[in-house]
């Protein structure tokens, strides 16, 4: 090959070379995708769990919308106070104060005070059994199943079954909610993390029916009502419901409660 074919070609190579070259700037250029700095900031705030616990699609879309202003600078249910008065100083607002709210489980009927009913043959799976006939083995439908759907849903091994029923270990909780979301009984409420007392069931039945199903249930006796002089205790059908925010933890409804179902956490 000649000296004349050798630099014809380094020529043409180079030539090649800076028109893809040139391409690439201008398709980029053209292109590009405009980044929103505050949104970057906001993100890099943020936990990177990912849970969803904020109702947006992981920690990406809620930063997003943070910096679009679609929502508060304190959204982040795992992150907290810590997480949100960052955020707040990246956004120059003030994050409203907020508590800590961790899951509690309501329902005691345990493999000690729930009666079955009959003998589930089926998926273990709580969403599972609550659309089959008689809604799984217990004779109180509205208890907890012990399957572990929450369980399965938890990122933060916050959750158990233990003795046929769902456990919060409230120093692993983080409040994502997702084993709220996930419970088909409903059972499953976020409540602050500095609650004192709790109603630890949500059957509807009535006395009678209760106690033939658990003898951890509400009865409805409204006994509890009576005693609390904060009006932070109320019924909710046939089960007492404790107002965390006007409860002063001073336990009269628990010294009066005769199935002793209001517990001190």
């Amino acid at each position: 090959m000649s000296i004349v074919s050798v630099l014809l070609t380094a020529l043409v190579v180079g030539v090649v070379g800076i028109v893809v070259g040139f391409l690439l700037v201008t398709a980029g250029e053209k292109f590009k995708v405009e980044v929103d700095e505050k949104e970057v900031a906001v993100r890099a705030q943020l936990p990177g769990n990912n849970c969803g616990g904020c109702g947006y699609p992981g920690c990406d879309g809620l930063a997003a919308a943070i910096a679009k202003g679609e929502a508060p600078v304190n959204a982040c249910p795992v992150g907290g106070a810590a997480v949100a008065a960052k955020i707040s100083a990246v956004m120059g607002v003030e994050a409203a104060e907020t508590k800590k709210r961790v899951a509690f489980v309501r329902c005691a009927g345990d493999c000690d005070t729930a009666l079955d009913k009959c003998n589930y043959v089926g998926i273990k799976d709580c969403r599972a059994a609550a659309v089959v006939p008689g809604r799984g083995a217990k004779h109180c439908v509205k208890g907890c199943k012990g399957f572990g759907s929450c369980v399965t849903a938890c990122q933060f091994d916050a959750i158990h079954v233990v003795k046929g029923i769902a456990v919060v270990d409230p120093k692993k909780c983080v409040g994502c909610g997702k084993c709220a979301a996930t419970c088909p009984n409903g059972l499953i409420v976020m409540i602050p993390e500095d609650a004192k007392y709790v109603v630890q069931c949500n059957s509807q039945d009535k006395g009678k029916a209760v106690k033939e199903a658990c003898a951890a249930g509400c009865i409805g006796c409204t006994a509890c009502t009576k005693q609390c002089e904060f009006g932070a205790i109320a019924m909710n059908g046939n089960v007492a419901v404790i107002d965390q925010e006007k409860c002063q933890a001073c336990g009269k409804c628990a010294e009066k409660c005769p199935s002793k179902i209001i517990r001190m956490r």
